[in-house]
């Protein structure tokens, strides 16, 4: 049916909103469900957009295609009641170190890159500031895997790796607490007891509370890296601290052999290794868990773990959180429908001379067909703005109050309206063509 934007349809919308204007309280009632629903549409809409985009930035902190391998320093197995028996058979295990990274990258094939990690809890000193760090020994493939650039500066060059100098790359919060206002390149910082001579300072990476907490990872901007080789020379290296170990222990009794059972024997803090495609993750990991433990004597003194599946079950989670919220909205608005149709067809029955008086006096069907779904229309859109207002309102005290991530985009509060008139328009049609449908003597008659 075709209405023409014309002088008759501005006085239908005129009369559709002085009918509204007398029944205030009535109309508000009758767009509550629409204010509710629309609200719920723009929350859910927000709160899944702020979970995509917390997760996309997770996925970017950790890297695509990553396995991540972790060394466990305590291992006991066995039944209760058999520690003389397992004690006497406990086997020997080296520990992850730099020969279980060479044969990850040269014997599986679908490996791309590999990062191994030296961790040394230390503290930094410069002029007269001194606080805690960490200082990471890294290979130059660590920047690529964890997305980590240079700011100012320079990676670390192949003669500097192998020479094992004394050069170090600070994250930009280091520079902020320890270079305030000058530039660090070339200037030496004393990490540990050691000189090293800054020859690059990262860009600043945003890393959220509970991306540490749920992905285990380091603030970046505060740790310090240099060269894996630098590290082993002249910080530590724990093989050949395992080797003199290994030895006391020897030549020990058992309550001190007891008493070292925590002993750091692992080479190397952390491995990550990035395969080609997402779909050799899994299979990737069990080939590197079984090599592992064929290399450490079948010793599981290490654990592996693939972030991005972990962040792919977190949006699992959150997905089925906004399946619910949007059927909370769906009730809403269908409610709000319903109210709808049922107060308009209500107030056709009521207005039944007013609308055969129109008639009588010329009014076309069209012309009280379009009067009533302006009045549904103005209803809706009402409290469709209104819903929008809340909704909007309610992502913000969520994302400031919780810490829920909310985005409200453009497109959400669209669709919000586009929703909030469609329900107006299918729900108000029927009502309206009832009242079109009405003989004009029989309404004149109406009591």
């Amino acid at each position: 049916m075709k209405f023409l934007w014309s002088e008759r349809s501005l006085i239908n919308l005129k009369i559709a909103f002085d009918a509204i204007r007398a029944n205030q309280v009535r109309s508000i009632l009758t767009a509550l469900g629409i204010i509710f629903g629309v609200a719920a549409v723009i929350t859910m809409l927000a709160i899944g957009k702020g979970a995509k985009e917390e997760i996309l930035s997770q996925i970017e902190l950790v890297g695509v295609n990553n396995i991540e391998i972790r060394p466990v320093i305590e291992q006991e197995e066995g039944e209760v009641g058999e520690e003389t028996r397992i004690a006497a058979e406990k086997k020997f295990s080296k520990g992850l170190d730099l020969k279980d990274v060479h044969s990850i990258q040269t014997i599986i094939p679908q490996v791309s890159g590999i990062s191994p990690e030296i961790i040394i809890e230390t503290f930094v000193i410069n002029q007269g500031k001194q606080r805690s760090a960490k200082l990471i020994g890294v290979t130059p493939s660590f920047f690529d895997i964890s997305n980590i650039h240079i700011r100012k500066g320079q990676y670390f060059s192949a003669l500097q790796l192998e020479n094992a100098e004394a050069v170090c790359i600070i994250g930009n919060g280091v520079q902020k607490k320890f270079f305030t206002g000058d530039d660090p390149i070339g200037k030496e910082l004393k990490v540990g007891n050691q000189w090293l001579t800054v020859i690059g300072v990262t860009e600043e990476k945003s890393i959220s509370q509970k991306a540490i907490d749920n992905l285990g990872i380091r603030d970046y901007n505060m740790d310090i890296y240099a060269p894996i080789q630098t590290v082993l020379i002249r910080y530590k290296n724990r093989a050949l601290l395992l080797a003199g170990e290994k030895q006391r222990r020897g030549s020990s009794d058992d309550e001190e052999e007891e008493s070292s059972s925590t002993f750091n024997y692992h080479q190397i803090d952390r491995m990550v290794v990035q395969v080609d495609k997402s779909e050799f993750l899994n299979a990737s990991a069990e080939v590197i868990s079984r090599m592992l433990k064929r290399k450490h004597n079948n010793v599981v003194d290490f654990e592996i773990t693939i972030p991005q599946q972990l962040l792919e079950q977190q949006q699992k989670t959150k997905d089925i959180f906004n399946i619910v919220l949007s059927a909370i909205a769906g009730i809403s608005l269908l409610v709000g429908g319903i109210g709808i149709m049922n107060i308009m067809l209500a107030s056709v029955l009521e207005r039944t001379r007013e609308i055969g008086t129109r008639l009588a006096i010329g009014a076309k069907k069209n012309d009280i067909i379009s009067q009533f779904l302006f009045e549904a229309l103005l209803i809706s859109l009402s409290g469709g703005v209104i819903g929008i207002v809340l909704g909007v309102a309610a992502s913000y005290l969520i994302s400031e109050f919780t810490d829920i991530k909310t985005l409200v985009s453009p497109f959400a509060i669209f669709i919000s309206f586009g929703v909030a008139s469609a329900t107006g328009l299918i729900f108000g049609l029927s009502p309206a063509r009832r009242a079109a449908m009405q003989n004009p003597v029989e309404s004149l008659r109406y009591e």
